[in-house]
């Protein structure tokens, strides 16, 4: 990401700084919240952050527009570093995508970029499915959406997770969800994953996803099969370390697939629910994230829309994922914060992920609040620009109604969610609390 000097990018509508007052401050760095604070936006980027009896009175606050915020919570934007813009989520079935023009498609991931960014994720990690002109576009703000990561395709080998090629011939992931271009997502050597992690370079890709367990929805496989071959898993992340240094996420749920993934050197186990306390240590050793997706887990498929196999691993796999969380935070596991969403989570409901992590996990909400802040951003290589109420960093603000402290399942209502802040820029103003401040809106008006 660019830096660029905030006076040189000023886009306040008078040119001065905002300084937002009598606001509740979480910083997302696990620091206690500041209950009396003050936070200076100064174009594109945080000015200041701190108690309001520190705020500075030089003159470069002269001529400031000062914004009380009654008393709301100021969070810095949240991350889901697992979603898939491609899949509809409850809302319909990816199936559907079969018979559907890809132009069609694309206006349906539009809208769902809209929404998540609405109600309060400012940076998504999207693991296959849009390519890096989605990323492109939110970049340059023709549309509107949360800072892209994009992973592009999901490598696993022949019955693995991302085989849905059927009997009558049709790959059904690459018809309904993969681009035109986009590179294929079945590789069955050591020389065909690393040929195609550069392909996936060359694509744009910020992450390497690899599937090395197989999974509840995909056709061949069950979860505790080994997904990938373990030399192929080594191959991908050498190859991904080698050109441009791209973090490897791993979707793996049993205990093969994790362990082939944990010693190979991943950057983070998506999933992970098989984990042994072994593994959990190996992890938490070498500083691999889990995502948890524990939002995934909370909806099971009808049964009278996907076969008995697929709704048999669905209820098992899920109960087995809530159950072990606790253990991998006991252990020590790094977390981000990632819901899977598309596939059965909805898109826009990413913030009812913090109250599972302090259900399931015993986290505080202050380290939930973490985990989708300031470790998401750095899992995602990004910490030194967003993730943090921190002087310098992007202004990518949440403005709840709520104190999330005392009601962390409360930021998963959107109602709760009165603005969101993008670069300095108002996505959205539920309660009209920003309406003073003259803060520009994200996309502009053509």
């Amino acid at each position: 990401m660019k830096r660029s000097t905030a006076r040189a990018e000023r886009t306040t509508v008078n040119g001065s700084p905002v300084v937002l007052h009598n606001a509740r401050l979480i910083d997302g760095t696990g620091a206690p919240p500041v209950v009396d604070g003050a936070l200076v936006v100064d174009g594109p980027r945080i000015g200041w952050c701190g108690p309001a009896e520190h705020l500075p009175d030089g003159p470069e606050l002269r001529g400031a527009v000062r914004v009380d915020l009654g008393g709301r919570t100021v969070c810095p934007g949240f991350f889901d570093v697992h979603v898939h813009f491609a899949l509809p989520g409850p809302a319909g079935s990816p199936a559907a995508g079969v018979g559907e023009p890809v132009s069609y498609r694309v206006l349906k991931v539009l809208d769902r970029l809209r929404t998540t960014l609405h109600n309060g994720v400012t940076t998504a990690r999207d693991l296959m499915g849009i390519d890096a002109g989605f990323r492109r576009a939110v970049a340059e703000r023709r549309v509107e959406g949360p800072r892209l990561l994009v992973a592009v395709a999901m490598l696993s080998q022949t019955a693995g997770h991302a085989d849905f090629r059927l009997p009558g011939g049709l790959d059904g992931l690459e018809a309904a969800v993969a681009l035109p271009g986009s590179p294929g997502n079945i590789v069955d050597t050591v020389d065909e994953i690393r040929a195609r992690v550069r392909a996936l370079v060359a694509a744009g890709a910020d992450c390497v996803k690899l599937a090395t367990s197989g999974g509840v929805t995909s056709p061949h496989d069950r979860p505790e099969w080994l997904g990938l071959r373990p030399e192929m898993v080594r191959a991908a992340v050498e190859e991904a370390a080698a050109y441009g240094g791209l973090p490897v996420a791993v979707h793996a749920i049993g205990e093969a697939g994790i362990a082939a993934a944990v010693r190979s050197g991943v950057a983070s186990i998506e999933h992970g629910y098989a984990l042994t306390d072994e593994l959990r240590a190996e992890m938490a050793a070498r500083g691999q994230f889990l995502v948890p997706t524990l939002l995934e887990t909370m909806a099971e498929p009808d049964p009278a829309r996907v076969p008995p196999a697929v709704y048999e691993k669905a209820v098992r796999w899920h109960r087995t994922a809530q159950e072990s969380f606790a253990r991998s935070v006991d252990a020590g596991v790094r977390v981000a914060l990632g819901t899977d969403a598309g596939l059965t989570a909805p898109h826009g409901a990413n913030l009812r992920e913090l109250g599972l992590m302090v259900r399931f996990g015993g986290l505080t909400p202050l380290k939930a609040i973490r985990a989708a802040t300031a470790d998401a951003a750095e899992l995602c290589g990004v910490a030194d620009t967003v993730g943090s109420l921190t002087a310098g960093r992007t202004a990518d603000l949440v403005v709840c109604g709520t104190d999330p402290l005392a009601d962390i399942d409360s930021l998963g209502d959107p109602r709760t969610i009165h603005a969101v802040v993008k670069e300095g820029r108002v996505a959205i103003d539920r309660a009209g609390v920003l309406r003073d401040a003259g803060l520009p809106g994200l996309v502009p008006q053509r």
